[in-house]
């Protein structure tokens, strides 16, 4: 897999360890896998970071030994960096995996297309509504998009409720709990939700 674009502004953070720890290339990136599937968003725990996209890549370093995991924002101001930069090196240590690497990517940016249907399932069991679909087709973490310098389109359908599944729901406000999300309320059965609002 070719490496992906690092903005010079984004922190890399080394694990203290030298020595790799025991086993295959392969079995120690499995682990890795295993270990940061487990890592919560700092904002909606109920989610991992690998399901909202946020963890682009586990791989080895060029020097065959340091685990390098890549992380992208969902945007670039993300106060949750820190803090995702700090679980995910904590996980690797906690699973004995060092030595280990934390990129922050920055390019191509973070699209709410690269969360996953798993990630979209407990979205809405937490009650918060999941985003639409961004791009044509299917994408994956990493992937490009492309830039878009017209407005969007209204939104062509009623974003559901995620408490009682009612598209009958209004627009409270444009922003929620956290910039990426929109205030709703279901005119149904009166419960106010977020709405994960796709870019």
């Amino acid at each position: 897999m070719t490496p992906p674009a690092i903005s010079p502004f984004a922190p890399v953070f080394d694990a203290a360890p030298a020595s790799a720890a025991p086993g295959t290339a392969d079995d120690r990136l499995a682990r890795a896998w295993a270990a940061l599937e487990a890592v919560p968003d700092p904002e909606i725990p109920v989610v991992s970071i690998r399901d909202l996209g946020i963890l682009r890549d586990v791989a080895l370093a060029d020097d065959g030994t340091t685990i390098e995991a890549v992380i992208t924002p969902t945007y670039s101001g993300c106060p949750a960096m820190s803090q995702i930069e700090e679980d995910v090196g904590r996980a690797l240590q906690a699973a004995g995996l060092g030595p280990w690497r934390v990129r922050t990517v920055l390019a191509p940016a973070w699209t709410t297309d690269w969360i996953t249907e798993a990630g979209r399932a407990s979205l809405r069991a937490y009650g918060i509504a999941p985003p639409g679909q961004c791009a044509p087709g299917p994408s994956r973490p990493g992937a490009a998009q492309p830039l878009r310098f017209v407005p969007r389109a209204a939104q062509p359908v009623a974003i559901a409720c995620p408490h009682c599944g009612s598209r009958h729901t209004q627009e409270v406000s444009r922003f929620a709990s956290t910039a990426c999300k929109a205030l709703y309320r279901c005119l149904d059965c009166r419960e106010p939700f977020d709405y994960f609002k796709p870019y």
